[in-house]
């Protein structure tokens, strides 16, 4: 009886941490359209796998932290639903140059880096340019940024 004491134990306290979890995540603002599509409806398991932005196709589709992402072949929406947190893009999508300023922008899915693979958007070519110029800085202060940023709408920035 007290093994199975125990089991229940692991159960909830497995349960409880389970949901603080998602309702940690579902906290954090997350770069999407009016129809919660990330990334401009790009594929975010392309720029690992092709090393080039992919539009991706709405009928391979997965949601992720309140945001919707489309995939361009249905191998590369069951390898980001296997490691959403692998292929998501930093920063719920926002410009990684942004955040290491403080603020959210939008970004152009084409203005893009993997480092140390993770992916990495920026407003547009011209910004990602800047943030090329000093990539390891700008991530450090970006991280240090996010903790404090990343549950504040970006308007709010």
């Amino acid at each position: 009886m007290n093994m199975f004491i125990k089991f229940l134990r692991l159960v909830a306290v497995t349960a409880v941490m389970s949901l603080s979890t998602a309702a940690f995540s579902a906290d954090i603002d997350i770069s999407t359209d009016s129809n919660d599509v990330a990334i401009k409806g790009y594929d975010p398991v392309a720029y690992f796998t092709d090393s080039k932005a992919v539009k991706g196709d709405q009928a391979f589709s997965a949601a992720h932290k309140n945001a919707i992402y489309h995939f361009s072949t249905a191998g590369n929406r069951d390898a980001f639903k296997a490691d959403p947190e692998k292929y998501a893009p930093q920063y719920g999508g926002y410009c990684a140059f942004g955040v290491a300023m403080g603020k959210k922008f939008e970004t152009d899915p084409n203005a893009w880096k993997v480092v140390n693979n993770k992916l990495y958007l920026n407003l547009d070519k011209s910004v990602q340019k800047r943030w090329l110029e000093d990539i390891p800085g700008y991530i450090n202060t970006a991280n240090t940024n996010w903790s404090t940023i990343k549950t504040v709408e970006a308007d709010k920035l």
